[in-house]
């Protein structure tokens, strides 16, 4: 078993003593000798073989520590045995205030996972229609979309005119052409109030919500776009049979069925 980190150093300074050691019980002593060096030579060896004892001891000690397993590494990304808190207040959302059931999905506006997870959206939406609401949350993935945070700004820009979805459709529908011109020009297609929209979208308060919604993101392990979760819990495997596998037992009051392995692409890490 390979040793743990950081028990090579102590070792080594562990075997660098004992050489010290062993090569002052073996150098000749020098002249001068009084009558009493036969005496101290051997006290001296004495002295050694006490020292070269117990390092000895703290070696095999060593030895036992770096033999013991070390503690395992968490997976990367939202744990999916946990149930996340995750409040949608101020988010946008689709469906009854009052559903029983929030699918919470992070995700980015560049991101072509993201965009084909709409219609999966919907038909979970369809399948509970009283029973389920939809809240979107902002991950951009900057690394690799340098254009995802300003479509991001954008959609935040036109929630505070009460146009989110309108926006939100028109940015996943030209996921290739987010320019900010290109986005100025949806704004206006929607009709916002372009004046507002600029404004708005170079504010401290959108910045802070998109910042907020980050947060919120990292805090819950998500790695990468979509992370979708149904009252708190990781969605793993994205299908409407997913969806069923953790809605209807929340539904009934009955224990969810042990999660099953993820049959979608993994999503789309940052960087």
């Amino acid at each position: 078993m390979t040793p743990r980190r950081g028990m090579q150093p102590i070792r080594g300074r562990v075997l660098l003593a004992v050489l010290t050691l062993a090569g002052l019980a073996a150098a000749p002593l020098g002249c001068g000798r009084s009558d009493n060096s036969d005496k101290d030579l051997s006290e001296i060896r004495d002295t050694q073989r006490k020292i070269l004892s117990r390092l000895a001891d703290l070696e095999k000690k060593i030895d036992r520590i770096a033999s013991r397993p070390g503690s395992p590494q968490r997976a990367m990304g939202p744990d999916p045995a946990r149930t996340y808190n995750l409040p949608v207040e101020g988010s946008p959302v689709k469906g009854p205030a009052d559903a029983p059931i929030t699918i919470v999905e992070f995700a980015d506006y560049q991101c072509p996972f993201c965009a084909r997870s709409e219609e999966l959206i919907d038909q979970a939406l369809a399948a509970y229609p009283k029973q389920a609401r939809f809240t979107y949350k902002h991950f951009p993935l900057t690394s690799n979309h340098p254009q995802a945070l300003p479509a991001a700004l954008a959609a935040v820009a036109a929630q505070k005119q009460g146009k989110f979805w309108e926006m939100h459709e028109i940015l996943f529908a030209n996921q290739q052409a987010l320019s900010n011109e290109q986005i100025e020009q949806y704004a206006h297609k929607i009709g916002l109030d372009m004046a507002r929209f600029k404004k708005d979208l170079d504010s401290e308060e959108v910045k802070a919500q998109v910042e907020a919604d980050r947060r919120l993101a990292r805090r819950a392990g998500v790695r990468g776009t979509p992370t979708v979760f149904v009252n708190g819990r990781l969605l793993q495997n994205r299908t409407l049979d997913g969806f069923r596998t953790l809605i209807d037992p929340m539904l009934s009051g009955t224990p969810a069925p042990a999660a099953a392995q993820e049959t979608t692409p993994r999503p789309r890490r940052d960087g």
